[in-house]
């Protein structure tokens, strides 16, 4: 390697040295001249033939092909699936097969993709998004139980309860609040807006009523409240308050926008 630079600094700048260029087209048109004639017609001494002849002679045949796909930079970073089976990559939440919770994997991360994998097995690969703090999540990485809700989001979720009333619709915040992952909280909300077809609009948000006064957060509770009729004594004592409460601890039909 240092002999060639020895011979490129003697056979080409030595001789351009004193020369004055005017654009960068005006030099590589120079080296392109001299280059040419140090590897095509200059004749090395020890072997009679030019460099250019044992180029096509011996490195040509044994060349390989360039890759198909160019080369693209990665990192590599150790990370552990939460319990929602998601791994948080720079501000960014993605899913992983849910049986997979709580294992350490690692996450090769590239400009577009972010590939995740467990004991060198790739078990996921998703398109990269902005740290948004949002979740990026495959259908087919949920248990059975949670796709039923794949088409369900915060928002709908909080639209539907409001057409219910305000107190279906301030219990089910409190559910999605009281959940690490507001995501665990959907089976409760859902099971709660579907006591409409059974029990009509009106009872529904006196039970929520209810169980907002008690301190429930399920499904169950609201409609043992429905079975037993404790909804109509509640409504009829005037004890359930359609004002929203205000507390530094709850967040607002906002925080989810």
């Amino acid at each position: 390697m240092e002999a060639a630079v020895r011979i490129v600094e003697r056979w080409l700048l030595g001789r351009l040295r004193h020369r004055t260029f005017y654009s960068l087209a005006e030099v590589n048109a120079a080296i392109g001249e001299l280059l040419h004639d140090l590897n095509d017609k200059r004749v090395l001494r020890r072997v009679g033939v030019t460099r250019r002849q044992l180029f096509e002679d011996l490195d040509r045949p044994a060349l390989r092909p360039l890759p198909v796909e160019r080369y693209v930079f990665a990192e590599w970073r150790i990370r552990r699936a939460g319990l929602d089976y998601h791994v948080e990559i720079e501000r960014h939440y993605y899913s992983v097969p849910y049986r997979f919770a709580r294992e350490q994997v690692e996450a090769r991360i590239t400009a577009n993709t972010i590939e995740i994998f467990h004991k060198g097995e790739r078990i996921a690969a998703h398109r990269r998004s902005s740290g948004n703090g949002k979740h990026t999540t495959i259908p087919d990485h949920m248990p059975s139980a949670h796709r039923r809700f794949a088409d369900w989001t915060i928002e709908r979720i909080q639209r539907e309860a409001s057409a219910m009333g305000p107190d279906v619709a301030l219990l089910c915040e409190r559910i999605l609040a009281d959940r690490p992952h507001p995501e665990q909280g959907f089976r409760a909300c859902l099971g709660i807006i579907r006591l409409n077809k059974s029990f009509g609009r009106d009872r529904v948000n006196a039970a929520c009523g209810r169980a907002l006064e008690i301190g429930a957060r399920t499904c169950g509770s609201v409609r043992s409240i429905l079975d037993n009729h404790l909804d109509r004594t509640a409504a009829s004592n005037g004890a359930t308050s359609h004002e929203p409460i205000h507390h530094a601890n709850i967040r607002g039909p906002r925080y989810y926008h």
